[in-house]
């Protein structure tokens, strides 16, 4: 094996490697939450380490309130009207005639929060994790934008422009390489 072919052979790998990142991180991030009724979003606190750290992204998927139960790691709106999302475990559940309330804490504290959150509050349960994405997204506002959907479709294009490009010039390297023989 020539050094030539070897490097092409890296630089090939390579390729793939982003390649497959960029479509695993599109998958997750776009498609199977959209496909869901998920949503994505970064979390930006400690309250849940080590669970889920800051800078991850998590996927909440909508979720039938009365399925919920002590363990689970829900995302919630702690005040009507605030777009402001907190998401914690619930560590306990209250039943009774006036309904069921849930009694969260986040893995780090030390203290449950000061306040039972409502049936109505819930906006979903996490359903995955995505480690140090959240960071990213978080810092160029990209959830609300469509950043990342753009950013990784021009992405995508470029790479596949450069590798039709690269494929026609070998191509004609070849048959000039050819004709020069004979």
């Amino acid at each position: 094996m020539t050094a030539r072919s070897l490097l092409r052979w890296a630089r090939t790998a390579v390729v793939f490697a982003a390649f497959s990142l960029v479509v695993f991180l599109v998958l997750a991030l776009v498609v199977v939450p959209r496909a869901s009724g998920s949503a994505p979003l970064a979390v930006l606190s400690g309250s849940m380490r080590p669970a889920i750290p800051p800078g991850a992204l998590v996927v909440v998927r909508p979720v039938d309130v009365d399925a919920l139960g002590v363990g689970d790691v829900i995302t919630y709106q702690p005040r009507s009207g605030d777009p402001t999302l907190v998401t914690h475990r619930v560590v306990g559940v209250a039943r009774s005639a006036a309904g069921t309330t849930f009694i969260t804490r986040g893995d780090a504290n030390a203290a449950d929060d000061p306040e039972p959150v409502q049936p109505i509050q819930v906006r979903g349960k996490v359903w995955y994790v995505v480690p140090v994405v959240g960071r990213l997204t978080s810092r160029l506002d990209l959830d609300q934008r469509g950043v990342v959907t753009r950013a990784g479709g021009g992405a995508l294009i470029a790479w596949a422009a450069w590798l039709v490009g690269g494929s026609a010039l070998d191509r004609r390297r070849r048959a000039t390489g050819a004709a020069e023989q004979t």
